[in-house]
Parts: C-alpha cells; sequence; structure tokens
C-alpha cells in the first residue's frame, strides 16, 4: 500500500471510499488510540498502512478535537514499539475544530517482528490479532539470520587439514572461467576461502564445512544424502536401491546426479527431419540438476536430522530437502516471478562462483521451461513436514513392465548415448593413458572403490576402456587408455556435431 497520509480533504475522501482493509484502519478517536497501535504493528509486520483517528467504522469522518496533548500521546505510544520503528503523524481539516489524524507505517521488511507493549499482531483482512507464537519466534530467528546464521558461525575444531583441498582448488578454477573470481586469485587455500567469506579472521565456518569438509560424523550428522529407487508408487514398494552417504555439497550434486542417470531409463526416437537417432531421459538432466542444487544450497543445515533425498518411483522422481521457503514466498510463486531470497548466502555464492547456478530467483522458472521443452508436466513444489518436496512425474518403467527395476534397456552397449556424463569425461580424458586418480578428480570422485567398480568397469566390459597392464590389474603403475571402439563413441554425431 501507498503509506503516503492524505495531504487534504479529496485525498482523504479517496481513501475512506476504500474502506477498512489489510492495510487501512478506522478509528473513531484517540480513545482508541492502544488498538489503532497494535494495528499499526500489524501493518509493521506485514506491508506497510495506516490508522484513521476521527474516522467512524463505516468511513464517516467526523474528526476530533486535536491539541498538542493528543499529539504527544500519540508520539509517546510510538515508543512502545520494540523495535522502534517510524511513524508519520498528520492532520487533515474536516469541520470548524475537528481533523482526521493519520498516522501511517511503512512495512518492516528486516526488523520484524514487530511487537507493540510486549506483544506483536498480525493483519488478517481487515482484523488485527495477536500473532501466533510459532510465526513470531520463526520471525525472530530470521531477523537475527542476517548476521548470526547458522552457516556463518565458527565449526569448532575445524582446521584447512580437514577440509578438500581439491574440492576448494576446484571451485577457484572454475570461478576464474566463469570470470566470478580474479586470475590473480592465490591457490592458497586459506586465502580462496577468505575470499569466499567463508574464513573470518582465520576461523573457519559452518559453511566452510559444508562445502568442503571430508568427515562429517559424529558431528554433522545433516549432511547426509538419502537415495532410493522403489518399486511401485510407493515408498512402502519393495526397494531396488538404496544408498546414504554423508559428504560436503558439492559432492552431493555430483552423486545424486551420477545416481539419477543410472536409474533414470534411457529412450531413443528419430526427431522428424533427422536421420540421427535422439537418445533422451524421460525428464530433463538439467532441470533435475537445478532442483538438486536448490535442495543442497537452501536446505536448513542447522538441524541435526535434516537431510536432502532423492527418491524415484515407477512413475516419479521426488526430491526432498529439510527446511522451509524463506518469508514472503510461497509454493504457489515458485511457478510464477519471485525473488531470490537465500537461505544460506554463503553457500549459495560458492556454487554461484563456479556457475552452476544465477542468483536472480529465476530458477524454478527455468525448471518449468525445460520441462514444457521436453514434453514433461511441470514440477509441483509443496511442503510437508518441514521439508520442501518437488516432484517430477514421469513414467520411468515400460508399459507391462510396472515394478521393474528402471534400468536402461534398450541401450547400446558402448555408445556414447548410454553412458553417464562422467563417463563421457573419462573416455575424454583417456585419449592420453591416464592412472585411476586422474580420472576420478576429472569428474570429481573420491571413493576410490566405487568409482572404479560403478564407473570405469562398465566401460572395460563394454570395450571403451583398456589397461595398460592387463595381467596387473591392481598394479599401482596401472593406467587406463581409450580403444579404438571408444574412439568411435566419442565420434559418434550428436545433434548434427561431432563430440
Amino acid at each position: 500500500m501507498n503509506t503516503n497520509a492524505p495531504a487534504n480533504w479529496k485525498q482523504l475522501s479517496a481513501l475512506l471510499l476504500q474502506g477498512e482493509g489489510p492495510a487501512l484502519e478506522f478509528k473513531r478517536s484517540t480513545g482508541e488510540l492502544k488498538e489503532g497501535m497494535q494495528t499499526l504493528c500489524a501493518f509493521l509486520n506485514g506491508t506497510g498502512g495506516m490508522a484513521l483517528f476521527g474516522v467512524r467504522p463505516d468511513g464517516k469522518a467526523e474528526g476530533q478535537i486535536v491539541t498538542d496533548q493528543t499529539l504527544r500521546d500519540i508520539a509517546q505510544a510510538a515508543e512502545r514499539f520494540e523495535p522502534p520503528a517510524h511513524v508519520s503523524i498528520h492532520r487533515v481539516k474536516v469541520k470548524s475544530g475537528r481533523d482526521v489524524i493519520a498516522v501511517a507505517v511503512e512495512g518492516g521488511r528486516d526488523l520484524r517482528p514487530f511487537a507493540y507493549e510486549g506483544h506483536a499482531y498480525e493483519r488478517v483482512s481487515s482484523t488485527t490479532r495477536r500473532m501466533p507464537q510459532a510465526k513470531y519466534e520463526r520471525l525472530l530467528v530470521e531477523r537475527g539470520h542476517a548476521k548470526r546464521r547458522w552457516e556463518n558461525l565458527p565449526a569448532d575444531g575445524l582446521t584447512l587439514k580437514d577440509l578438500d583441498r581439491k574440492e576448494i582448488l576446484r571451485t577457484r578454477e572454475l570461478a576464474i572461467q566463469q570470470n566470478r573470481i580474479s586470475p590473480d586469485t592465490s591457490r592458497d587455500i586459506g586465502e580462496i576461502l577468505d575470499r569466499l567469506g567463508l574464513r573470518t579472521a582465520g576461523v573457519l565456518t559452518q559453511a566452510a564445512q559444508m562445502l568442503y569438509g571430508k568427515k562429517f560424523l559424529p558431528d554433522y550428522p545433516q549432511c547426509l544424502l538419502k537415495m532410493g529407487r522403489f518399486r511401485g508408487a510407493e515408498i512402502t514398494g519393495e526397494i531396488v536401491d538404496n544408498r546414504q552417504e554423508q559428504m560436503n555439497a558439492f559432492a552431493m550434486v555430483r552423486e545424486g546426479m551420477a545416481f539419477l542417470e543410472r536409474t533414470m531409463p534411457l529412450g531413443a526416437r528419430f526427431p522428424e527431419g533427422k536421420i540421427f537417432r535422439e537418445d533422451r531421459f524421460p525428464l530433463p538432466l538439467d532441470a533435475l540438476r537445478e532442483i538438486l542444487l536448490n535442495a543442497v544450497m537452501h536446505r536448513d543445515y542447522s538441524h541435526y536430522s535434516g537431510y536432502v533425498a532423492i527418491v524415484v518411483f515407477d512413475d516419479r522422481i521426488e526430491i526432498r530437502s529439510f527446511g522451509r521457503l524463506p518469508t514472503g514466498i510461497t509454493v504457489k510463486q515458485l511457478s510464477g516471478r519471485h525473488d531470490s531470497k537465500p537461505t544460506n548466502p554463503l553457500i549459495a555464492g560458492a556454487f554461484h562462483r563456479t556457475g552452476a547456478v544465477e542468483v536472480w530467483g529465476r530458477g524454478t522458472n527455468r525448471v518449468i521451461e525445460m520441462c514444457k521443452k521436453h514434453g514433461a508436466p511441470p514440477p509441483l513444489f509443496e511442503e510437508r513436514q518441514g521439508f520442501l518436496i518437488v516432484t517430477f512425474r514421469a513414467q520411468l518403467v515400460a508399459k507391462g513392465a510396472a515394478g521393474t527395476s528402471g534400468a536402461r534397456s534398450g541401450d547400446q552397449v558402448g555408445t556414447k548415448s548410454g553412458l553417464s556424463q562422467d563417463q563421457v569425461e573419462v573416455l575424454r580424458l583417456c585419449r592420453q593413458e591416464q592412472p585411476l586418480v586422474a580420472m576420478m578428480n576429472v569428474v570429481g570422485r573420491q571413493n576410490r572403490t566405487k568409482f572404479r567398480d560403478g564407473l570405469v568397469k562398465p566401460l572395460i566390459e563394454a570395450g571403451l576402456l583398456e589397461l595398460t597392464i592387463p595381467d596387473k590389474p591392481r598394479s599401482r603403475l596401472q593406467k587406463y587408455r581409450l580403444t579404438e571402439k571408444g574412439r568411435q563413441a566419442l565420434r559418434k554425431p550428436e545433434g548434427g556435431r561431432n563430440a
């Protein structure tokens, strides 16, 4: 609402025609000053508003006698707001010796919640009521969030040795590529963390642990990614795949996407006017990645029982993250225009530096557009039992084969279309002989056994990759190189261009 007070009778008359509502209140006189101040408190906790003293409930302006003491009473009453609030007071003459007093406030924004004489109030339509305790406490926490958030609190006992140096340097390199950090930035990991706001006066923050930590138990059980594949459409169905991993935020995104690529079936079609087969998943990977990024960046890390989960059923994929939306943003707004209000600005900032996300609140809108372009339904956003849940609807098993594991039946083994993004990156790297550790680094993996068995072994079995010392597969000198079949797979046309 425009909280500019009326300057004359004409402006006052136009205001009276609006009637009482979410941002306008009528009071007969300052005899109802306490009730009027309670309403102004509600306006402060909302988007602002105005109380008019000297107006009957039906909107007729009768005015009241206004003395210097009347104005002092209003000013003294306004001093009882906590935190202090700016209140503007104006008079409009309605008849000889009688004025309407307009008292206006603007919305408190980051200073909410406001209280009057120790109690907080909120406006519901044209009614003022006491604010529920739960809402008051939530607003109180958010008011202190700007300077004292969980993410920027000191991480007790955390040292640089406890952080993943390679991951920090990877952030630096990606940020330089995106022109979001100076190429002159030192390779000293402490200085990099200083630039990212993750170390203050030599003390590492909780955000540094969330982004680059290597060990999470027993102190940080909330750094958990749960991944599950269930037969049917209910979580009570048979578990096909069940994984729970403690890991840092960057690793969560990589592991989560690798799980989705392994789990979703890969279909094929021949687009009209093209001669090459187009292999694609039932849902756009970029849309899933955007939502997973949001889940990792914006979740509530402060609760020890929180986590991120990827749950795959036969008919849908759910990505769940612990925590509620910021105040002022509703589930409905996620499908339309809304501002960016990151819950964890330090964590989100590190991802932004790498080019993984923007900072304009367009992510969910882009996801909807990607699904539409892909021919998939837009995702459903909902809050449930303390979690934000995003559901992508898609048929993840072939018709007549409900309850299958969701494996990629029909893939042509050995073609690029049947490979995950990480496998493609490994094949490209192995155009020259490479040790296992170099291959792990290029895709950001840390578990040697899982990487070898889950990613490299299928490439070898498909004849795309080979060992340089085949008789001693576990040799410390072992390296891997691309086969001719692997080179052909990389050269396979995609979208009319060579890979």
